[in-house]
């Protein structure tokens, strides 16, 4: 069968109540999602496997249906997460009018929080619930052979709408990650992926586990679970090695945490540098994972940025987020990573549950005093599957359930809710200006960023970033 996989425009891209200068720079980077998925039936089918990114490759809808028409698929793949919804739909539609015999297959976080919402939508055949590499080879098997495809775990049709009890058909967690062949990244123009944060392109993600152990209330995973699930040393080089290949030298590790076990990233470090890979990479940590030790250790394999999730500056906000962290122990840690000579990028968050302009104030306060070489603000926003959603619901803060009707009909205009408890969107949106500004048009900030540039590219995308932030209004 002609397997198709697409990674949507994003013409419509719901990321939050204010897009961060972080954010609107970013670049591209490539569809891991479906990419693994592309890498499995290629390994394990005999399956004829394309890809569509998009973005990368800057598509619009008229250009997407051309593609399509020329590949002709039997079945289409889309990985869906809330926020792309409006476009997942608008291609769904594309899809139909130019193949209409084709199948559609829809997976990802949406998918799992709100599968039969998904499952109504006119143009999605079947929905994928959880990891969806096996299940997805189990299902297009199922239909080359002309068979039903029904009772497969994991995989819901139209007719199974009000019959089936969800829970019961979402499938087991894939314990041993390193059963994956590493991402498709040749089916897409990966030289195109970019980041701000890089020194250098192409530029590539990396997923090196699954499943997040904390247990902060604005953040849901639902789709992988809270159980952590690590890929070996071995294997997780062994993708840089690929990438490497490749002419790939930059990397972001996406993880949710990278730092969780001490011991797995000291033998990471240990064998990029035995490899001698000579690559750049940023990684997401948590300050409470973090040593010394570690850092020393990851500067030497080629770390260049970690990323903090921070999130307030007062110890009431950290607790209602459930964030567990210490912010005199987060300054000693932003220290700690600057002495090695790693640049960090704080994550901040203002309007969550109970913040008052002081405590806003605090926020901005202790992004200055963790001196970061970059923050990332936004406004809070309380998002599907979270237990701050589902309290804001519960207690009448939020008057309606937004996010079920969005997922019902994903249509633009939609905005996000935040938490009104104590301002209104436009009064956040305006103190994001005033952090942003606050922060980046400080002098010795400005001055260490400029001084820290290596390459006209990067020159280039960090001075789009600046002149952005001159000009927020």
């Amino acid at each position: 069968m002609k397997v198709l996989l697409i990674n949507p425009p994003a013409s419509y891209e719901i990321i939050g109540n204010n897009p961060s200068i972080i954010e609107s720079e970013r670049g591209h980077n490539p569809p891991l999602g479906i990419l693994y998925i592309a890498a499995y039936l290629e390994k394990f089918s005999d399956h004829e496997i394309s890809v569509i990114d998009a973005q990368a490759e800057g598509l619009d809808y008229g250009a997407l249906a051309n593609r399509i028409r020329d590949i002709s698929p039997d079945v289409v793949g889309i990985t869906a997460m809330t926020f792309t919804m409006v476009d997942v739909v608008r291609v769904l539609r594309v899809v139909k009018e130019t193949k209409p015999g084709a199948y559609t297959v829809i997976g990802g976080p949406h998918v799992f929080i709100y599968p039969e919402e998904t499952l109504r939508l006119r143009d999605v055949d079947f929905v994928v619930l959880g990891e969806g590499e096996m299940v997805f080879k189990e299902l297009l098997d199922l239909l080359e052979n002309g068979y039903v495809a029904s009772g497969i775990r994991g995989v819901m049709s139209k007719k199974d709408l009000g019959s089936i009890d969800v829970a019961k058909i979402r499938i087991p967690l894939i314990e041993d990650l390193d059963r994956l062949p590493h991402p498709a990244r040749h089916l897409t123009p990966y030289r195109k992926y970019s980041s701000i944060l890089a020194r250098r392109t192409p530029v590539t993600t990396l997923f090196t586990s699954r499943g997040c152990p904390f247990r902060c209330s604005f953040c849901s995973r639902p789709h992988l679970g809270k159980k952590y699930r690590a890929r070996s040393p071995e294997n997780v080089v062994e993708e840089m090695e690929a990438c490497r290949a490749m002419g790939i030298r930059d990397f972001l590790i996406y993880d949710d945490t990278f730092t969780v076990i001490k011991e797995r990233v000291i033998r990471i470090c240990d064998l990029v540098v035995s490899r001698k890979l000579k690559i750049s990479w940023d990684c997401r940590a948590r300050i409470d994972t973090v040593d010394e030790e570690m850092l020393a250790v990851m500067k030497k394999a080629g770390c260049t940025g970690i990323h903090y999730g921070i999130e307030a500056g007062t110890r009431k906000t950290l607790s209602r987020l459930r964030k567990d962290i210490d912010l005199d122990e987060a300054k000693k840690v932003c220290d700690a990573t600057h002495r090695q000579g790693i640049r960090t990028l704080n994550y901040f968050m203002i309007g969550s549950p109970g913040e008052n302009l002081q405590d806003i104030e605090k926020t901005f306060e202790t992004m200055n005093w963790l001196r970061a070489d970059y923050i990332h603000l936004t406004v809070f926003t309380p998002f599907p599957g979270t237990e701050i959603y589902s309290d804001g619901l519960k207690s009448g803060i939020i008057k309606e359930d937004y996010w079920k009707k969005f997922a019902e009909s994903p249509e633009e205009g939609f905005v996000p809710p935040h938490w009104p408890e104590n301002f209104s969107l436009e009064e956040l949106r305006e103190l994001i200006v005033k952090g942003y500004k606050r922060f980046y048009l400080k002098p010795s900030n400005m001055l260490k960023i400029v001084s820290g540039i290596k390459s006209p590219g990067e020159l280039l995308r960090k001075a789009r970033a600046g002149m952005k932030v001159i000009l927020m209004r």
